[in-house]
Formats: structure tokens, sequence, C-alpha cells
């Protein structure tokens, strides 16, 4: 099966040689680019293939925005539902499971609404307002964002009906967004990988972890080259199946950070 697998691989690349593909545009989140993932996986990649990723990181609505546009050749975002919606509108040609992690509340030391340990998410941002205290919102679209709202209603809080009083929207990535929240000392949702990575601590620490609503899946999608014929489309094809193949699943796995790991592949 190995061997039946690379040898579906060099066809490919020979096919994208043939087409002049030796690039792609990936339109990705902030997460993963700020986490170093890329900055590993990546190489490996062009190292086998001979094909350059060009990453452009941004928000996985914007990313999402962007791929409808036609402005990208392949997207890996988070946000399942948004995704399984470009699929099903015909802006993209298939979706894939990559990988997963998980988000968490990070805060001050001193932890002024008292949510140290929670691992219900919905009781713990139930304390934020109750106690005063002042949440970090990306405000921007993003998976991270979008998820942060979902948790909002679950908790049966209109956070927007806030904004500028205990909810502050940045319109920023997860770095700017952290680094305003390490600033203030305020809370704020993080995917872990950030966090990891993320130097600017200042006392910040996880206070609210471990809830399954807070897992946090990765997807792949080849934007659709029937829609905008300019996609390169074999190239992306090549970079799809080794990210979701044994070696890119591999490569994966074996990014760590502080002796921690980042993500967990999935793909099926």
């Amino acid at each position: 099966m190995k061997a039946l697998y690379a040898f579906i691989l060099i066809l490919m690349t020979v096919a994208a040689s043939f087409a002049g593909e030796d690039s792609i545009i990936l339109q990705s989140t902030t997460s993963t680019q700020n986490s170093g993932l890329f900055d590993v996986i990546l190489p490996e990649f062009t190292r086998e293939t001979g094909i350059t990723v060009n990453v452009v990181a941004v928000g996985t609505g914007q990313a999402l925005k962007n791929g409808r546009n036609g402005d990208g050749d392949v997207l890996l975002v988070h946000a399942k539902s948004a995704e399984e919606k470009f699929i099903a509108e015909g802006h993209g040609e298939a979706r894939f499971d990559v990988m997963y992690n998980d988000f968490v509340i990070v805060g001050p030391g001193n932890d002024p609404a008292g949510l140290a340990g929670t691992t219900d998410i919905v009781a713990a941002l139930k304390k934020i307002p109750e106690n005063r205290a002042i949440f970090a919102s990306r405000g921007d679209d993003s998976g991270t964002n979008k998820k942060e709202i979902q948790l909002w209603q679950m908790a049966g809080i209109d956070a927007a009906a806030d904004s500028g009083v205990w909810y502050r929207e940045t319109g920023s990535g997860m770095g700017a967004t952290l680094n305003l929240a390490a600033g203030m000392g305020t809370y704020t949702l993080t995917d872990r990988a950030t966090w990891i990575a993320f130097q600017n601590k200042r006392g910040m620490k996880i206070l609210a972890e471990g809830d399954p609503r807070l897992f946090n899946q990765y997807g792949v999608m080849l934007v659709n080259p029937k829609k905008h014929p300019h996609v390169k489309a074999a190239a992306g094809r090549i970079f799809i199946k080794w990210l979701t193949g044994q070696k890119g699943q591999s490569a994966i796995a074996a990014y760590r950070l502080d002796g921690q790991q980042l993500f967990f592949p999935n793909a099926k």
C-alpha cells in the first residue's frame, strides 16, 4: 500500500510538472502559521515534490472569502460547518479532515472571575460578565471567533450587546489579540497551538480547558477549478494527498514545541 501511494504521488507530481504547476497559494489560518507548523512541514513537502507552497495567513472567514473569489488554490482552515457550506455551494472540490487540537480560555494569573480549573466552558464564560471581568474577542470572523460566538450562544449570553463594556473586539489575529489580552490583563479564547508558541505571556495562564465542546478540527479543500480555471488543481491535489497521507500526517504528529504536541493528525 505504501509503495502504491508513493507511485501515485510520483505520477501526480509528474503531471503537475508538465502543467507548469511548481507552486501553489495556500489560504490558511493564523494559528497554523503562528504555531510554526508550516515552517517545518512545508519544506519537507517541497523537497519531496518540488512544489513550493506560498502561505496567506488570515482568519478562516477571510480565507473562505478569498477562496470564493478564486484567490488561492488550497484552503486549510478550522470552521467545519462553514467549510461544508463552502463545498455545498460549489466553491471547493472536496473537504478532508487533516488534524485537530483544542481551544482554551487564558487569562491573568490573579484570575478575577475565578475560572481556574473549570472544565465546563459554559460555566466559565458565565463567570466573566458576572464578575465584571474583561474578555478580548478577535472579532474577525476567524475560526476561533466563530467558535467563541457559538460558545457565548451556548451560555445564553449576548456578548456583542456589551461590546465596549466588558466585551472588547480587537478585529485582529490571534497573536495580536493575545498581546492585547496580556497587556490589559483580560481573558480570551485561543487555540492551544498558538498559546504554546506565544512568547509574551506576562503571567497569563490557561484557566479553562478540557471541555469536549472546545474541540478544534482543521480541514483542507481544493478551490473549485471549474469555477476558477486558473486554480493549480494538479499541484493542489498533490499537496492535499501528501498532507492527508502517511508522510504529511507523520510530519504533523512529529511537530512539537517545548516537548508538547501542537496538532494531532486525523485524516481518514
